[in-house]
């Protein structure tokens, strides 16, 4: 048994769009419908625990009953940032582990959270090799101060799987160091815990601006048709 902690609270100021990005439809269906159905189908997934941007609440509700999300779902205010969110959710979970994932990737199947799942590893998430050269820099002096090696740097995706004694500890980790993470694989790299990656999808998009929309389109239309 698995809990799924479903970051849906962001109000997508960069997609542009009239309402909170996840809201909007993408070929007639609600972006975080899509993380929704495809966790509906896993057996596993026992409850779905899911925040929502301030004052739609009832909205989330509606599509939740609308599209027969037979998975118990608990709801949950946002927090502040990614990882207050995060820390906030943690405590509705009743599960021993937990998947992480953000309706922000509509492009999610059954199968993505199933070979978290079926995975050896009790820390575990997606990611993607690096196709681009990166370098770091001081960004106050636009100074280039080295390089980076790319064959040992990759693209953190989502979903994500973790024991929630070991996000907790990731947690509690940056919550005292006063560190602030985007996600939750490497803050638990950080704090010690063993973290490990299988290959993700260069499918694996997230929607943040309107042209992300636009992609998000293509792609899911053509899953639904290779799926006819």
């Amino acid at each position: 048994m698995i809990s799924l902690i479903l970051l849906n609270g962001g109000v997508g100021a960069r997609a542009r769009t009239a309402g909170p990005k996840q809201f909007v439809k993408i070929n007639g269906v609600p972006i975080v419908v899509y993380s929704l159905k495809a966790a509906d189908e896993v057996a596993e997934i026992t409850e779905i625990v899911l925040n929502f941007p301030p004052g739609h609440r009832d909205t989330l509700e509606e599509l939740v009953r609308d599209y027969a999300i037979q998975t118990p779902v608990k709801y949950a205010d946002a927090g502040q940032t990614r990882q207050d969110s995060v820390a906030l959710l943690l405590d509705q979970v009743t599960n021993e582990d937990v998947l992480l994932h953000e309706s922000a990737r509509p492009i999610v199947t059954a199968e993505d959270f199933r070979a978290l799942i079926n995975s050896q590893h009790a820390n575990v998430g997606f990611m993607r090799e690096i196709s681009f050269t990166v370098a770091p820099v001081d960004p106050d002096t636009s100074r280039v101060t080295g390089s980076l090696e790319r064959s040992r740097l990759r693209n953190v995706q989502l979903p994500q799987k973790f024991n929630l004694a070991d996000l907790r500890k990731g947690h509690e980790f940056a919550s005292a160091s006063g560190t602030h993470y985007t996600e939750d694989a490497t803050m638990c790299a950080d704090a010690g815990i063993d973290v490990y990656f299988v290959e993700g999808s260069e499918h694996n998009l997230k929607v943040t601006t309107p042209g992300d929309v636009n992609l998000a389109t293509m792609l899911l239309r053509r899953e639904g048709d290779e799926n006819v």
